[in-house]
């Protein structure tokens, strides 16, 4: 799994944003996993959206079979981010729950839009073989946290 640590995520005021090399570090110490690769290649790239990084993967990589994961947050408003429905048309998609976002993310326009190309959840370990526009909802345990506070109680732990 690639976690890609976005340069600067537009629709986010850049004030009081973390350096990048501080939320580089932050994601590879909370990456506790040999099988997550944290990544700088959106930085590399100079990519500032994500339709651009992902064509740009695409082209990189033309054999590989990716799948873009993300959290339901993101899929309530991703109708707010550049060239949105290409997102949909380059790879399968995993979106994966958070709390309160459930209900907003399957009534969002993305997921009307898409409707009829999402997947049952049972069938999510076949998704990196299906042909885009192809997602699924994935629901498990909850962890209320937000990044915003996973990110703030790493940093006390760090500072202790």
């Amino acid at each position: 799994m690639w976690w890609l640590v976005s340069p600067q995520n537009p629709l986010k005021p850049a004030d009081g944003m973390a350096p990048f090399e501080d939320r580089m570090a932050a994601a590879r110490h909370l990456a506790d996993d040999p099988r997550i690769l944290v990544s700088d290649l959106e930085y590399r790239l100079e990519t500032r959206y994500t339709a651009d990084s992902l064509a740009a993967l695409i082209k990189r990589y033309p054999r590989a079979a990716f799948v873009w994961l993300m959290g339901a947050d993101n899929l309530a408003q991703i109708d707010q981010w550049k060239d949105w429905t290409t997102i949909f048309d380059a790879l399968p998609i995993a979106v994966f729950d958070r709390p309160t976002y459930s209900d907003a993310a399957l009534t969002c326009p993305a997921a009307q839009r898409f409707a009829s190309s999402r997947m049952d959840e049972s069938r999510a370990r076949d998704l990196a073989g299906q042909t885009p526009p192809a997602w699924v909802f994935v629901q498990g345990k909850l962890h209320a946290a937000s990044a915003t506070e996973i990110r703030r109680n790493a940093s006390k732990n760090d500072a202790n």
